[in-house]
């Protein structure tokens, strides 16, 4: 699904202020410690609390597997200042034929400052420039309005609400239902990089 230049470790991602790059086992902790969060999990479908390490190992190695393969480009957000320190994650994952499926979490201390709006942005400029995706979906629970507000910000619309059984969270809870195909995504372009800021790097 995704080309050569993405299934390198070398490759990363620029934007404003941030750098997004493959995981590495490095980052471990930084994930043991924001994504087991309770306030991050909770508003994820599969992300554990308490977050193990071996569970952060073991994410990390699927993801490299994921990325090298060309079925997912799942990466690391960072500052530009910190390169080295994660403080978040965003991907997209190939489900069948043309269509994608992202998902993303960002540690608490980093919330409210549009950095994941503009981790996505770049994102999914890359997934519909690099790629022949049609569409790409996502969902967030109903109670998580700082998501929801990220992908309608990102063009995301909304396509429906649902129950959704998520074992991890111990029940069910109402999610609701986004997407964004390649023809909306193309009406938003203004420019060649329509985010403005998005550049690749190697």
């Amino acid at each position: 699904m995704f080309p050569d230049l993405l299934r390198d470790d070398i490759f990363r991602l620029e934007t404003k202020r941030l750098w997004l790059r493959w995981p590495r086992i490095a980052d471990a902790a930084a994930i043991v410690r924001l994504a087991g969060d309770k306030d991050v999990a909770q508003m994820t479908a599969r992300i554990p609390h308490p977050y193990s390490q071996a569970a952060a190992d073991r994410w990390i190695f699927e993801s490299r597997v994921g990325n090298a393969q060309g079925s997912a480009v799942v990466l690391a957000l960072t500052l530009k200042d910190k390169p080295s320190e994660l403080i978040g994650v965003i991907g997209v994952h190939q489900t069948r034929a043309g269509r994608a499926l992202l998902g993303y979490w960002l540690g608490k201390p980093f919330w409210g400052q549009g950095l994941m709006t503009e981790a996505t942005n770049a994102l999914v400029d890359l997934a519909f420039r690099a790629s022949e995706v049609e569409k790409i979906e996502t969902h967030a629970m109903v109670d998580n309005p700082r998501s929801c507000g990220v992908l309608l910000n990102a063009g995301f619309s909304v396509e429906g609400e649902k129950p959704v059984d998520m074992a991890e969270r111990g029940g069910v809870f109402v999610c609701r239902y986004f997407g964004l195909d390649r023809e909306s995504w193309q009406a938003r372009q203004t420019a060649p990089l329509a985010s403005g800021d998005m550049r690749l790097a190697c």
